[in-house]
């Protein structure tokens, strides 16, 4: 690949302006080895997709970012979701499960969520440093991955019936024109992203709170009647630990949601003593605290469907556009439909460009990995929605039960063994203080959160097909996440955590930034990579024996020559180079 290319001029410390001849070779030449391809090297649209997110981006206040990151949970997936459990297993059973999967939810989003804040890194970055090793979160990007285009196809489903009720579009164009109206706001990257997350908040939230309250007043006696509504299954409105079971897998598969949120939380500003209390809040609220919005959706889409039910039938009512009509119908009459379409529409252009967004961020982590190749995450996008409306047309809507109940025993495998490395391995001392991510300082597979993950998965998809019986089966997501809980503290335990980091890291590592005899104090002063040619703050630079000084994260990523020697012979040609005092901002050499 040849081209010439201009990268951006971000703020100090976050890179600088130059104009680059890229070229495939590393010979000996003037200027920088490496350089990427425009679309690659322009961070307005790049977002620091594989890299640590510095400070010098981070230009959002904390609201912002949470606003932003809480207005992608718009979907209506929740609705359909809800609405699909309390009518398979009654109402008791439902309730049970949706509230059950909240709180798991919930509680190992907390870790991860404070995580990606601090160190500025997105989920797949969290996942290399937790637990998993370098290409070991290989396999976690594709997790991510397909979850961002099995809940983007899930959501363009949705829009494609709003669009099919209101206008009379036939629901296979329907799918293309849901998947085609997003990129160019996810091409754009965060700027953008926030603006329509702003911008759209006051019509979803009259959308959302208009249907309930006109129920309050034409359907006053519907909740009464919800909560002893059977189904329509005939599962009966009682309490049923087989339907308990396998509603609560269903509802759990919203579990990797908390990195769609990470995405935009590595965004967050430092945390200081000045803004560290609406900094809590704003992660908190932000991170996990998305699921108690998602628990009611779940809950309140249920009651809209049960409402229509005998309306629209069942078929109907579990798609979110007829119960929004229906709803609407007493107060708004003929306007009814315009409202609700809009409603529906406007809420999954909402949630599709985050997904859009996130999957081009694994993609990229997964690509990047296995081709040392990165052609930039806007390429990437084209792929997860490529995907994404496959899954449309195969109509994956009618499967809706399985195909999460079946993702949901990966996903939580994961998530909670990543969340068990930050609440448990780290506190023990098993795992590194801080998250490392970069090649250059870890092992290719750790087998405390990878081991962890494949094991808890392999047994709980085993279960979920029926192999250890009626209830494991229904309960085959508790045992991935028992099994990873277990496993992931025991297993670092064992390996007395040896497989975190291949050799101490000297540039930013514990004790470099903060501890005794300290050189640099500011995590914001920058060395120049001496791949590219480009300043990056210290989180995002590696010492390399092979280059003689500096590598940012991306190029040593990148670097299929290398051999790994940095890590593979830590007391020769690996052992730390000696590299220049890094540059402090000026802001900042003065404090």
């Amino acid at each position: 690949m040849t081209e010439t290319v201009t990268t951006p001029t971000p703020e100090p410390g976050g890179g600088t302006s130059r104009t680059l001849e890229a070229r495939g070779d590393l010979a000996p030449r003037s200027g920088p080895r490496r350089s990427y391809a425009k679309l690659a090297a322009d961070e307005s649209r790049e977002d620091y997709s594989l890299r640590y997110a510095p400070h010098s981006f981070r230009r959002w206040s904390p609201a912002t970012v949470a606003g932003t990151a809480l207005g992608g949970i718009a979907y209506l997936a929740d609705f359909a979701i809800g609405a699909s459990i309390v009518f398979t297993y009654g109402f008791g059973s439902g309730l049970a499960s949706i509230l059950t999967a909240a709180a798991i939810i919930f509680l190992t989003g907390i870790p991860i969520a404070r995580a990606c804040a601090k160190y500025g890194l997105d989920m797949d970055l969290i996942t290399r440093g937790a637990g998993f090793g370098y290409f070991g979160s290989t396999l976690t990007s594709l997790i991510y991955a397909s979850f961002t285009f099995i809940f983007f196809a899930l959501e363009g489903s949705i829009m494609a019936q709003a669009m099919h009720q209101a206008v009379g579009l036939p629901v296979e164009i329907g799918y293309l024109v849901t998947t085609l109206i997003v990129i160019p706001i996810v091409f754009r990257g965060m700027g953008a992203l926030a603006k329509v997350q702003a911008w759209t908040q006051p019509v979803w939230i009259i959308g959302m709170v208009l249907p309930f309250a006109v129920l309050a007043f034409e359907a006053p006696d519907a909740w009464g009647a919800f909560g002893s509504f059977g189904g329509t299954e005939g599962a009966g409105a009682g309490f049923s630990w087989i339907g308990f079971g396998l509603g609560t897998g269903v509802a759990l598969s919203l579990i990797a949601q908390i990195g769609e949120q990470a995405d935009y939380l590595r965004f967050m500003p430092a945390k200081t003593e000045a803004n560290k209390r609406r900094w809590n809040l704003a992660v908190l609220a932000a991170g996990p605290g998305w699921v108690i919005i998602g628990a009611a959706k779940q809950l309140g889409g249920a009651f809209l469907a049960f409402v229509a039910l005998e309306a629209v039938g069942k078929t109907h009512a579990l798609e979110p556009i007829a119960p929004q009509i229906e709803a609407l119908k007493p107060w708004l009459g003929s306007f009814a439909l315009p409202a609700a379409a809009l409603f529906v529409i406007v809420s999954q252009i909402k949630i599709n460009v985050t997904n859009a967004y996130s999957g081009s961020l694994s993609w990229s982590n997964f690509f990047s990995r296995v081709t040392h190749r990165h052609p930039g995450r806007v390429w990437y996008i084209f792929l997860n929605l490529a995907i994404a409306l496959t899954l449309m047309e195969m109509n994956m809507f009618a499967a809706l039960n399985k195909l999460l109940g079946f993702y949901s025993n990966v996903g939580i495998a994961w998530i909670v063994a990543v969340a068990a490395d930050l609440v448990i391995n780290k506190r023990a001392g098993w795992s590194p203080p801080y998250i490392e991510f970069k090649r250059a300082y870890l092992y290719a597979v750790n087998p405390a959160g990878f081991g962890a993950m494949v094991i808890a998965s392999v047994v709980s998809i085993l279960a979920f097909f029926g192999l250890f019986g009626t209830y494991a089966e229904a309960f085959s997501t508790f045992i991935a996440a028992g099994l990873a809980l277990v496993l992931c503290p025991l297993i670092a335990w064992a390996t007395k955590g040896r497989y975190y980091l291949a050799r101490p890291n000297p540039v930013n590592g514990p004790g470099v930034l903060d501890g005794p005899g300290a050189v640099v104090t500011d995590e914001r002063a920058t060395h120049t990579c001496a791949e590219c040619e480009t300043a990056y703050e210290l989180p995002d630079i590696a010492d390399c024996p092979v280059r003689s000084g500096p590598v940012c994260s991306l190029c040593c990523s990148l670097d299929a020559e290398c051999g790994d020697v940095c890590r593979k012979a830590p007391q020769g040609a690996g052992a730390p180079v000696l590299m220049p005092v890094p540059t402090v901002p000026k802001a900042s050499a003065g404090a």
